[in-house]
């Protein structure tokens, strides 16, 4: 039986999603979870996530797949799999799919949310949780450029240069930004086919410098234009990055 999982992981203690050898990672806590619930089967049961998340990068809806040689009812699946793994994780739903169904390469669109903490001095109790800018900004300059980076483009300046990615073309479906004046914090939101290495952080990196006015508010056409990683510059930190769904 083929299972889909949708989970949602904090990130801060992970080395990212894909397993690595002599590190903890998402991947690596979730398969021997699936391998203990199989009595421990030869050859191991592999799984198959949507995507990578970087180490540090949070997830509420990371979407996974698996075939388990054994049968079980989803909602025992979901109580099984929650009984046994780490407390910085959670199955927050099991459906049993069809066997054409592959988490990866079935994904219609993913979308990504960045939290930016603002204010003079870091909040101890968000470090882990979100980027953060200590300089004036301007909301209104950051929902004025964002808008720049919805279609199709090559987003070559937006990629990092650890990519395996050969083709650098993606379509963005909505990107937005807004203030939550509550928490001080911009959240930014990007919802598209797909993304390269790095790319929401380094997009962010770029409308917090636009928003902070040293960048000009249409500078991210010429960013597309140029294809040029180095004129992009920063990154934003992992920790305010998360991957909030992932669409079939």
């Amino acid at each position: 039986m083929r299972y889909k999982i949708t989970m949602a992981y904090d990130g801060t203690n992970f080395a990212g999603f894909q397993a690595q050898p002599n590190q903890r990672t998402v991947e690596g806590v979730l398969k021997r979870a699936v391998n203990k619930i199989a009595k421990n089967p030869q050859p191991e049961i592999p799984i198959f996530g949507s995507g990578r998340t970087d180490a540090g990068v949070h997830a509420f809806g990371q979407v996974v797949h698996f075939d388990l040689p054994i049968e079980m009812t989803a909602n025992n699946m979901l109580h099984a799999l929650n009984s046994i793994l780490p407390l910085d994780t959670q199955v927050k739903k099991v459906e049993i799919v069809d066997e054409d169904f592959h988490a990866r390469f079935t994904t219609h669109g993913k979308r990504y949310q960045y939290r930016m903490a603002l204010g003079e001095f870091v909040d101890p109790f968000k470090r882990n949780y979100t980027g953060h800018w200590k300089f004036p900004i301007s909301i209104e300059l950051i929902q004025q450029a964002i808008k720049d980076l919805e279609g199709t483009h090559d987003f070559s300046s937006f990629v990092a240069s650890g990519s395996t990615a050969k083709n650098h073309v993606r379509t963005i479906y909505e990107a937005k930004a807004w203030k939550d004046e509550a928490q001080n914090e911009i959240i930014f939101e990007f919802y598209g086919n797909g993304f390269l290495y790095n790319m929401v952080r380094i997009m962010v990196a770029v409308l917090v410098e636009i928003g902070s006015k040293r960048r000009p508010v249409d500078d991210i056409p010429r960013l597309l234009a140029v294809k040029d990683r180095n004129q992009a510059r920063g990154t934003a930190p992992a920790s305010g990055l998360y991957l909030k769904e992932v669409d079939y």
